[in-house]
């Protein structure tokens, strides 16, 4: 620029709020507050919006850190009672196998005392038995020893009468 302009332009102004400059100047001002003011309440909404949505996170976790907390306390609660009920189940068992063994050694016993009476029972039949089949043989024997005894040396009517003597006796001495 040259000088001439130069103090043309400082002569010819007034006062600062005539130039048009100064009301640019305002109207920039003016704009960039209510602009400010507008992005401002916008940034702090959104930020509000933002802290309340931390806010209901961090009550969401702490909400549902409290209800893990006390689920795994019943978890816990369970698996104890589960322990101790297990082992009322395994003493019970236990207890219970004991019972059977003790009973199943006493009913062993007890049908080895029975056997044990039938085989001496049959043991004793066996010799009664074998006694009397003896016997009988003994007196099969004797019997066929006499007659042949008795056929040789005894004949005619002695014999006869011997018979007879014989059959008269025979219904008392048997049983």
């Amino acid at each position: 620029m040259s000088v001439a302009h130069a103090a043309e332009a400082v002569v010819s102004h007034g006062a600062f709020y005539e130039t048009p400059e100064f009301w640019v100047l305002v109207a920039f001002v003016l704009t960039i507050a209510l602009a400010g003011k507008t992005v401002a309440q916008k940034v702090s909404a959104a930020l509000d919006e933002r802290s309340e949505g931390i806010r209901s996170d961090i009550e969401e976790a702490t909400r549902l850190r409290e209800e893990a907390q006390e689920l795994l306390a019943s978890y816990e609660r369970k698996q104890r009672d589960a322990l101790e009920e297990a082992q009322q189940i395994a003493d019970r068992a236990a207890a219970e196998a004991e019972y059977l063994t003790k009973k199943a050694a006493s009913d062993l016993k007890t049908l080895l005392e029975r056997r044990e009476r039938q085989a001496k029972e049959r043991i004793a039949q066996a010799e009664v038995a074998a006694i009397d089949d003896v016997r009988a043989a003994a007196i099969d024997l004797a019997l066929e020893a006499s007659r042949r005894m008795l056929a040789e040396k005894i004949v005619g009517s002695k014999a006869d009468k011997l018979i007879d003597a014989a059959i008269k006796e025979l219904p008392g001495k048997l049983h």
